[in-house]
């Protein structure tokens, strides 16, 4: 009898065994651990690992810190778009500034930064080279897109002034370092009154005449410390000098400080900023006139290097930091709908009297 060679077919009701399909590669799942997860792994309620998730404080601690290491341990990660979408927070600041060069600028936007990081947001900020109305209108286009719930507006300059650049009702801001007008939160220093100060310091030493080296025309901050300045000597009987201009630059205030300093009926000087007094300290070094001797000078910042001038350099004092601080604290409570607008905020300034101010000699 011949054997049959023929093999055996496969029964199409049986499953494929090994020989006859690859082998399934075990993979991993793309979806994360899900709250649904957190919670058995916590032995709490999804609700409850919600409310951690949230930030929301009707936790008990043991509870929270319990959902917490769950989350750690399984690797979980809120859904921030999703929570966004809920709650209508996307936890998001936006700032616009024009220059990030200034001493200023930059410790006004390190305290904004730090202010609203301690309240649980990020911060976006967009830098514009060109302030006019077409940047700033851009400006809140991209911000809009990256659906900020509030912006900070550091100006530096009058663009408010122009009734073709407002800012959305819909979006919370507080400006800085501006004329903001009717309609808006602003926080600043207080210009005028520091101004007020380091010109009658001046005064009162027994200076007859004080010049003002100015920063420029087109700074909100810079026109308010030359108006107080020529309103004090206004005040005490005294008809204010012109005002030499220049733009925050050490350069600039050398230059100016080269003329003022042939000058001899010039004995008292009071700069919009440090920077500029110290380049009109280096110009009256060189031409031999004596600080405070001869000249005395009073700059505005209270730049930490200002104790190292030759002399050191009485000065104004900024609180930056609470200027950033108040700006945030402003804003959060526009977003809660609890902060009042049209609120303006001035943040008071001190006189630091150092050894470059004196009395007149003789």
């Amino acid at each position: 009898m011949q054997e049959d060679s023929r093999r055996p077919t496969a029964n199409p009701d049986q499953p494929n065994t090994a020989h006859d399909a690859p082998p399934r590669r075990r993979t991993r799942s793309s979806r994360g651990p899900s709250i649904a997860d957190v919670a058995l792994a916590a032995g709490v309620s999804s609700q409850t690992v919600s409310r951690v998730s949230n930030g929301l404080t009707n936790v008990e601690e043991k509870t929270k810190n319990r959902v917490l290491e769950a989350m750690k341990e399984l690797g979980y990660r809120p859904n921030r778009a999703a929570r966004a979408l809920k709650s209508g927070q996307f936890k998001s600041i936006g700032v616009i500034m024009f220059t990030l060069s200034s001493f200023g600028n930059m410790r006004t936007l390190d305290a904004i930064a730090t202010a609203a990081s301690q309240a649980g947001y990020s911060v976006t900020l967009i830098p514009l080279q060109d302030p006019t109305t077409g940047t700033v209108s851009g400006a809140y286009h991209r911000l809009r897109e990256q659906e900020v719930d509030g912006v900070v507006i550091i100006f530096e300059a009058h663009l408010l002034d122009h009734a073709d650049i407002t800012l959305p009702e819909d979006l919370p801001a507080v400006v800085i370092d501006s004329n903001a007008g009717s309609g808006y939160s602003m926080v600043d220093t207080d210009q005028a009154e520091g101004a007020r100060s380091a010109t009658k310091h001046l005064l009162d030493l027994g200076h007859q005449q004080v010049w003002h080296i100015g920063g420029p025309t087109s700074s909100f901050s810079a026109l308010h410390r030359e108006e107080s300045w020529k309103r004090t000597l206004e005040d005490a009987g005294i008809d204010a000098p012109p005002v030499l201009h220049g733009d925050w630059s050490t350069e600039s205030g050398y230059q100016i400080g080269l003329e003022l300093g042939r000058n001899h009926e010039v004995t008292a000087i009071f700069a919009a900023n440090d920077q500029m007094a110290l380049g009109a300290m280096r110009a009256l070094h060189e031409l031999g006139r004596a600080i405070p001797q001869d000249v005395s000078i009073v700059g505005f910042d209270d730049l930490e290097e200002s104790t190292s001038f030759w002399p050191p350099l009485t000065t104004i004092h900024q609180d930056f930091h609470a200027v950033g601080r108040l700006s945030i604290e402003n804003l959060l409570q526009q977003m809660a709908g609890n902060g009042a607008i049209n609120e303006a905020t001035k943040v008071p300034t001190r006189l630091i009297v150092r050894n470059s101010t004196a009395a007149p000699a003789g």
